[in-house]
């Protein structure tokens, strides 16, 4: 079965706690809240309050993405209210050793790419990853179109992966759809990330069930 990790920052806030409601009784796997600074990314979203606050009131696992300069600095705050923990291996951190960190910290790990970084410059931190997020998008603004030359890197990855012995979840994020969906299952997706096109859906728990029937 698919996973599914809607993407908090097109939500809604003063509606969240009852989209919540529907996520859980559809069985949403994953929250997925973008951590972004204005910095690393050219946008400001939200910090540990918010992400505190959204935890307090679902049952769903949280999947935390930093999209913020230099992130060892925060592993250890945003560990306190994440379950995944992932941050950019381009963001200018010590990648070994801030994945080591978060898995001690109690978190599984999640190492992120842009669109530009090639799967190949990640092989050797497989090991100490619980989870890849390749990005189908730029990171930093919701509703971009779905880039498919990202799906050679899921393959490459899962290839990789698989050479090395390595169980982990392969994570996509940006422009997915009904469309762009089944392509990213195809490729090796595990983890779907998905924000307007679950958020805006008539009927959510609809949506998310056909999703994860994938």
């Amino acid at each position: 079965m698919v996973k599914l990790s809607p993407s908090v920052l097109t939500a809604d806030f003063l509606t969240l706690k009852d989209m919540l409601k529907k996520f859980e009784n559809s069985g949403v796997d994953m929250l997925h809240l973008d951590v972004m600074d204005g910095i690393f990314v050219p946008n400001i979203s939200f910090g540990v309050p918010v992400i505190k606050s959204v935890k307090a009131h679902t049952s769903i696992p949280i999947d935390v993405h930093l999209m913020i300069d230099r992130p060892h600095r925060y592993i250890k705050e945003f560990a306190e209210v994440a379950d995944w923990l992932g941050f950019h291996y381009e963001a200018g951190s010590d990648v070994a050793q801030t994945l080591k960190e978060i898995r001690k910290l109690g978190c599984k790990s999640c190492l992120t790419i842009k669109p530009k970084t090639t799967a190949e410059e990640i092989f050797e931190f497989l090991p100490l990853c619980d989870m890849v997020l390749v990005m189908s998008v730029e990171p930093g603004f919701g509703g971009q179109k779905f880039m498919p030359e990202s799906l050679d890197k899921v393959r490459k990855i899962k290839a990789e992966a698989k050479r090395q012995g390595i169980e982990l979840e392969i994570q996509i994020d940006g422009g997915i759809n009904a469309e762009t969906a089944p392509l990213a299952v195809e490729a090796g997706v595990t983890v779907l990330v998905a924000g307007s096109y679950v958020f805006s859906a008539e009927d959510v728990e609809k949506t998310v069930r056909e999703i994860k029937a994938l």
